[in-house]
């Protein structure tokens, strides 16, 4: 066999296995037995992102001085990237609705599913918010997100924009067929979300997330700020699909797919 005819063959049956891979990971993720897996998976992680944003000024508050700004804003990423890690593969680790959203309007994830994961990841933020009023009371505004002193409703809004669309940036980015980086993407995903905390949560409290900011206000029953963690941050989220259109053109391709929607599911494909 002549090396182009080598070359052609093995094309052929790489086509072939990207063909039957998408055929399985379809039918896995249209399976309705795994949904309920997967709306556990972004409750749970959603409940320890909030945990430890929320937790911190929680915390300082019953113990002043124990935990800095610097601990503050870092420690979401690192549990960010934690939980990437272990739970990713089941749900794709959305934990925020602006993620869930910027994925569908990227056409990475399905629009159905869309409401399922932002109600799983509302109530594991309120659970969250809920734990620590039950062990502290309701100290240190349940680690509310607030724009800053000094601050507008219209700068913080437009502070999380900003930060909101370099997390879907990295996050797309990562997760494309151009930069597919695997498990390096929770490395980067809460490098981001560390770095961001850094030098915006004195603006806007860093949230990037409506589910991280509903979960304190909910239990405080204070909605005064929260257009502010809902419009910035899902509009952040579908300029960043815009830019990731520019640079890399459509989306759908296979390991974005898969790191949307997860892995769970068996491997295996039948002839029909």
């Amino acid at each position: 066999m002549s090396d182009s005819a080598a070359l052609s063959e093995r094309d052929g049956l790489s086509v072939s296995s990207r063909a039957r891979r998408a055929r399985i990971m379809r039918r896995n993720f249209a399976n309705p037995a795994l949904e309920g897996r997967r709306l556990f998976a972004e409750a749970f992680g959603t409940f320890f992102l909030v945990l430890v944003a929320a937790g911190a000024g929680v915390v300082n508050a019953v113990v002043p001085g124990s935990v800095g700004r610097d601990a503050a804003v870092v420690a979401p990423g690192l549990m960010v990237m934690a939980i990437i890690l272990f739970m990713g593969a089941v749900s794709g680790a959305h934990l925020n609705p602006a993620v869930s959203i910027g994925f569908a309007a990227r056409k990475d994830f399905p629009w159905r599913r869309v409401p399922g994961y932002i109600g799983a990841q509302l109530l594991g933020a309120t659970v969250a918010c809920v734990f620590l009023w039950l062990m502290f009371g309701k100290v240190g505004m349940l680690g509310a997100t607030l724009p800053g002193p000094n601050i507008s409703d219209l700068q913080a809004g437009i502070m999380e924009l900003v930060l909101t669309l370099g997390l879907m940036s990295v996050i797309l980015g990562t997760a494309s067929k151009a930069q597919n980086v695997g498990a390096l993407a929770a490395l980067a995903v809460g490098g981001y979300i560390a770095l961001a905390g850094l030098w915006g949560s004195a603006v806007s409290g860093a949230s990037m997330n409506p589910a991280r900011s509903f979960g304190p206000d909910f239990v405080l029953l204070n909605f005064s700020h929260y257009w502010v963690y809902v419009v910035g941050p899902i509009a952040g989220a579908l300029l960043a699909v815009g830019v990731a259109f520019v640079l890399r053109g459509p989306g759908g391709d296979e390991p974005a797919i898969l790191a949307a929607q997860g892995r769970l599911g068996k491997e295996t494909d039948q002839a029909h």
